[in-house]
């Protein structure tokens, strides 16, 4: 996570200017929904956090209740753009603090659809725009209100985000424009770093070694 941070440093021959810090980093993927301050490539804090489930794990399983492949969050994205972000009303959790909760909304959805098919067995079918659009609406709206309130809180006015479901396209434009409206500065990555890439890893591991911090020979890794 700490990475995919990072990615906003990856030197690849383009223009694009790194975040200056500190700045407030939306990492987002199918695991993990956190809000950082970010001091230094190595200075990380984490404000907040996801209470259950992690919003990329929101949109794979509303994907999968429509009947969509995995990973679900690109194409609820793709099938979103032709729908009605209203049309379906999806419940907004009030987290305290800058800690974020998307059971409720994975429940929610799955309960709407399994009455509308009941109703109407085409119902996904004939809706599944709407479904979408309305799906990824209420996770994005949760997500930027609590980097609204981040920044607000913590007065800085640099954002970014990073991880898988920064890929979202709506993500992408609604920060945006959320830093126009604030007057902030807004870092988002080329969709090739988004996911998990070797470059930010690399880069992560670029910090460490001018930092010094190396791991001996006989480090054992933990996958959990």
């Amino acid at each position: 996570m700490q990475a995919h941070v990072l990615a906003h440093f990856i030197q690849d021959g383009t223009d694009r200017i790194p975040p200056v810090f500190p700045f407030l980093n939306l990492t987002v993927s199918g695991g993990h929904t956190l809000i950082v301050l970010v001091r230094s490539p190595l200075d990380m804090e984490v404000l907040g956090t996801t209470v259950d489930d992690a919003a990329g794990e929101a949109f794979d399983k509303g994907a999968k209740v429509l009947g969509l492949p995995y990973p679900g969050g690109p194409l609820i994205d793709h099938h979103a753009r032709d729908g009605d972000p209203k049309k379906f009303k999806l419940p907004n959790p009030q987290i305290p603090g800058l800690d974020m909760s998307f059971s409720g909304v994975k429940t929610a959805f799955h309960g709407l659809v399994r009455m509308g098919t009941i109703k109407n067995p085409d119902f996904v079918n004939r809706e599944r725009a709407n479904l979408c659009a309305s799906l990824q609406q209420c996770i994005v709206d949760i997500l930027l209100q609590k980097l609204s309130k981040a920044g607000h809180s913590h007065k800085i006015p640099r954002i970014a985000i990073s991880g898988g479901v920064s890929a979202n396209s709506a993500l992408r434009e609604q920060v945006k424009k959320l830093a126009d409206r604030e007057g902030w500065t807004v870092h988002i990555p080329p969709l090739s770093y988004c996911t998990d890439n070797g470059a930010m890893i690399a880069m992560a591991g670029h910090f460490l070694f001018h930092a010094g911090q190396f791991a001996k020979l006989d480090v054992v890794p933990y996958a959990r």
